[in-house]
């Protein structure tokens, strides 16, 4: 069983310890040691008091991911019944919380009688983020605790909160004592002071009260459903929370109950708790073993001080990593280095960054224009432009003067990173470290396995990748990778629809009303339409057969490359980002429907919006069979957390799989029949196909 049992002390004291890492999550086995220890504890007359603590460096995580799905999260004793046994002890209770205590492992320590906490614990309730709500009583006893409107904002937010700030609230029951010093003697001293006192303290025998409440929780219910437009979860929590003070405990439990299962069947809720387990699957990597050693990053260099070189460097740099920024020319190194101050500096004018640590983080980096001060780095991140003769040049001269053992990585978008590594006469030492823009804020890092890398390289990488607080995702060497060869055929697709008679700005409204943060002719705008203009061109040469819409081009031929050129697909007041719809585009749409001899047509939003994304899943599909991607849920976490794709739908792969497969090739084949676009793109995949035909799932 993952919970120990031992007793303390003058006066007895059983001591419950959960150990089950890493998080000491609230399996069947730790369920049971729980349950257990409190019998013995019960049978021994001489124990007077019982404290839970957890192992290792918190007291709980909640539930055992591990488990998800399984007969044993089924199991008795469930944690809801675990908790009313706890309530039931005729001996007093103390939680003893250090680290975290989160989910279920709240809601385990406020069925105790008592609590005590280490400063700066922290405790949540985050099953929100999955798209649910507490299912053992979290919603009906932090209110009691915490009066509702903390609770409410807690359980809405899913955010964690600090032991000390929540014990100064005035009023709060939730701890009843911070222990400074060690938490185990001040829990068994606690609980040594309390073991008389009775009756026994329950958290559901408060009241939670507010002064107008009907009021309060119409204003919460206005707020929650204007800031969660596609979310049902956090109007259920707001539910939830009224019912702690309208109706007696055990009728809100119930009610918790009912709107826990409702929610849990939601195709909202699967797509959250998908991208849940896809993140974390993300980080084993085929062919890896998890215990593969890693090479020692202490230091790191940076080759480009542009808009993407900065942003790396300041990644770093947040992470209290030492890095060295390298340019060719002083103007340009004065220049980048200018812009990252700039950015640190509006940091602290908004208050997400203090002086200090402005001041730390500037001590951390150093400049030069000499490739040769590279010479003792540990990893360096190569940001240059993106032309291969020019990666060239710097490859060769890091693989000169960069010690033995270093790890060489290119931040190139779309070049090919074995023929990269093969400039260097280490290729086991290069991989790809694809950033997305604005480095220093988007959460993606595409890592890039050459069919050379070393696994300890790659290894090394992926945990780097946490310590910078990327979320990083492997892909196999291809044009674009995983994300821009993808996002290549959604954009083909927009400028079909462009062609055939929906505009722009009804194509970015269909995208973002179904949920896309941005849509994708903005995306393009934001971008830089001379980017994509450049890969086309290259398409042009290398596949003269493959059909593209012109339109983009007649755009960027007019020099309308976006928002730095203040023109692209909108027009842009000087100096401001809100797109206008543009009388220029308008009537250059109209000309070029007009020399294809094609009547607009009125389209539909479902027809904009699954085009573009069932482009996205046919795409996937062959980055699966050609192994590019590992698993869709890697391809689903690259779209949500680097292209904007709406969280609540999962990601491409499992949108499709919550349709069926058969449903979209259907799909795909009435696309095909359309004369103005083009019935090769809607070919399924081979893997598609036969997955559609099977009845099964992508994987």
């Amino acid at each position: 069983m993952s919970a120990r049992y031992e007793v303390h002390g003058s006066v007895p004291v059983a001591v419950v310890t959960l150990d089950n890492p890493p998080v000491n999550g609230l399996g069947l086995s730790t369920r049971e040691g729980i349950a257990d220890a409190l019998k013995r504890a019960e049978a021994d007359g001489g124990v007077q008091a019982v404290v839970l603590v957890g192992a290792g460096r918190g007291f709980s995580g909640g539930a055992d991911i591990r488990e998800f799905g399984t007969p044993k999260a089924l199991s008795e004793p469930s944690l809801a019944a675990l908790i009313e046994r706890l309530e039931r002890s005729a001996k007093p209770v103390v939680a003893a919380i250090h680290g975290v205590a989160m989910g279920g492992g709240l809601e385990l320590a406020l069925g105790c009688h008592y609590r005590v906490a280490a400063p700066g614990a922290q405790v949540a309730l985050p099953e929100v983020k999955l798209g649910i709500l507490p299912g053992a009583g979290g919603t009906q006893r932090l209110p009691r605790v915490l009066g509702a409107e903390r609770a409410l904002e807690m359980i809405v937010s899913g955010e964690p909160a600090r032991s000390e700030d929540l014990a100064a609230l005035p009023g709060q029951r939730l701890f009843d004592r911070i222990v400074e010093g060690d938490l185990l003697e001040g829990a068994l001293a606690f609980a040594g002071e309390v073991s008389a006192r009775r009756p026994l303290p329950r958290v559901r025998d408060l009241r939670a009260e507010l002064p107008d409440r009907e009021a309060f929780f119409q204003k919460a219910r206005e707020r929650v459903r204007a800031a969660s437009k596609h979310q049902p979860a956090p109007l259920r929590c707001v539910d939830a929370v009224e019912a702690a003070l309208t109706l007696p405990f055990d009728a809100g439990l119930s009610l918790e109950r009912s709107l826990f299962l409702e929610l849990v069947a939601t195709p909202e809720s699967r797509a959250l708790r998908h991208a849940f387990f896809a993140e974390r699957a993300a980080g084993k990597v085929q062919g890896v073993a998890e215990d593969t050693a890693l090479r020692e990053v202490k230091r790191v260099g940076v080759v480009g001080a542009g808009t993407m070189g900065g942003g790396i460097a300041m990644t770093f740099l947040n992470a209290g990593l030492p890095v060295t920024l390298v340019e060719t020319k002083p103007e340009a190194l004065e220049r980048g280095l200018a812009t990252l101050r700039r950015n640190y500096e509006a940091q602290v004018q908004k208050g997400k960054l203090t002086p200090e640590a402005l001041t730390q983080r500037i001590a951390l980096l150093s400049s030069t224009l000499k490739l040769e001060d590279l010479r003792e780095v540990d990893l360096v991140v190569e940001a240059v432009f993106e032309e291969l003769g020019v990666k060239e040049q710097v490859f060769r001269q890091l693989d000169a003067v960069v010690k033995p053992g270093a790890i060489l990585a290119t931040n190139t978008s779309t070049l090919d990173v074995n023929r990269i590594a093969a400039f260097t006469k280490r290729p086991q030492d290069v991989l790809g470290m694809h950033f997305f823009s604005p480095a220093n804020v988007m959460k993606l890092l595409e890592v890039v396995r050459g069919e050379r890398t070393a696994n300890d390289v790659l290894a090394t990488v992926m945990a780097l990748a946490r310590r910078i607080k990327k979320t990083a995702v492997v892909s196999g060497v291809c044009d674009g990778f995983i994300g821009n060869r993808m996002i290549e055929q959604y954009s083909r697709q927009a400028m079909f629809l462009v062609e055939e008679g929906a505009s722009p700005q009804q194509v970015d409204g269909a995208l973002e009303r179904w949920g896309f943060a941005m849509g994708p002719f903005r995306m393009s705008d934001l971008a830089g339409n001379d980017i994509s203009w450049a890969i086309r061109k290259r398409r042009y040469a290398e596949q003269p057969a493959l059909r593209y819409s012109r339109v983009a081009d007649r755009l960027c031929e007019q020099g309308r490359f976006g928002q730095k050129t203040g023109a692209g697909w909108y027009d842009y007041a000087p100096g401001k980002r809100e797109a206008q719809v543009s009388p220029v585009v308008e009537a250059l749409v109209s000309e070029h429907r007009q020399a294809l001899g094609i009547a607009p047509r009125a389209i539909g939003d479902e027809e904009i919006v699954l085009r573009l994304v069932y482009a996205l899943v046919n795409e996937g599909a062959r980055l699966l069979e050609e192994g590019i991607a590992a698993r869709a849920s890697d391809i689903d976490l690259v779209y949500l957390t680097g292209y904007g794709f709406p969280l609540h739908r999962g990601g491409p792969m499992h949108y499709a799989n919550e349709q069926g497969l058969a449903r979209v090739v259907e799909t795909m084949a009435r696309f095909a029949q359309n004369p103005h676009d083009d019935a090769e793109f809607w070919r399924p995949a081979p893997l598609l196909a036969r997955l559609a035909a099977e009845g099964k799932p992508f994987v």
